[in-house]
Formats: C-alpha cells, sequence, structure tokens
C-alpha cells in the first residue's frame, strides 16, 4: 500500500526535475504584456501583440477613422493600418489626436474585433463586447 505514495512522489519529483532543467524556458503560453497606449509629443502610441496576423488595424470613433469608415470613402482596406516592422509579432500606430475621450478596438486580418488587453478602461460596445476607451488631455 506504501508504494503509490512512494511512486507518486517520485513522479512529481521527476516532473519537478525536468522542468527545473530546462523545460520552463520554452513554455509560451505566458503573453508578454504591453504599455497601454502611451501619449507622446507626435501622438499617441498603441500596440497590439498578434504574432500570427498578417495585417493588423486600429479602428475608433474619432473622425478620420469612424471604426474604419473611411475605408468607403477612399477605397482602401488600410484605414488605422498598423505596423510590424521588425517582424516581433508587436504591431504599432501612432495617432495624433486632440484632446477627449475615444473608443477603439483591433481589428486582426480583417475579421476579428478584440478590445485592448493591455488597457483596463472598457465602455459596452453595444454588441455584447466592449471597447477600449482612451482619455487624452
Amino acid at each position: 500500500m506504501r508504494r503509490i505514495p512512494i511512486l507518486l512522489s517520485l513522479a512529481a519529483l521527476a516532473l519537478l526535475a525536468v522542468l527545473s532543467l530546462g523545460g520552463c524556458s520554452t513554455l509560451t503560453f505566458v503573453k508578454r504584456r504591453l504599455p497601454p497606449p502611451t501619449i507622446t509629443a507626435d501622438g499617441v502610441i498603441f500596440r497590439f501583440n498578434a504574432p500570427s496576423a498578417k495585417m493588423v488595424q486600429l479602428a475608433g470613433n474619432w473622425p478620420e477613422n469612424n471604426w474604419l469608415a473611411g475605408q468607403a470613402q477612399s477605397g482602401s482596406f488600410n484605414v488605422g493600418l498598423m505596423k510590424d516592422e521588425d517582424g516581433d509579432g508587436i504591431w504599432t500606430r501612432t495617432e495624433k489626436l486632440p484632446p477627449g475621450r475615444y473608443q477603439y478596438k483591433f481589428v486582426i486580418d480583417q475579421t476579428n474585433w478584440k478590445e485592448d488587453p493591455n488597457n483596463p478602461n472598457r465602455t459596452n460596445d453595444g454588441y455584447g463586447g466592449n471597447n477600449s476607451v482612451l482619455d487624452v488631455r
């Protein structure tokens, strides 16, 4: 009867040894936390982590974007286009926004609308989800 607890203890020790010998360094389920939108002299810097995305857009309620409605006006799908210049999966965009309160989301590959996981300020989007909220002063 004592063999089962001893075997379980040995199995737990073996698992602990594997994890401590480098197994933990390959775990990738912990996402790197990015800062919320940052207000700078050049504008507001938005960041979004989407390593497998082919395209990420910033959609918001300011007039030049109008939730990507500018696409119909310009005939382009590049409204709010974000860039991942170094290929690390972190997409960025700087927007010149005058003082005010703005709502926004990120659009991944033109289909998936996501709130900003790095900004705790949210409001109901009227569609069963939330928009991220940013106050520019």
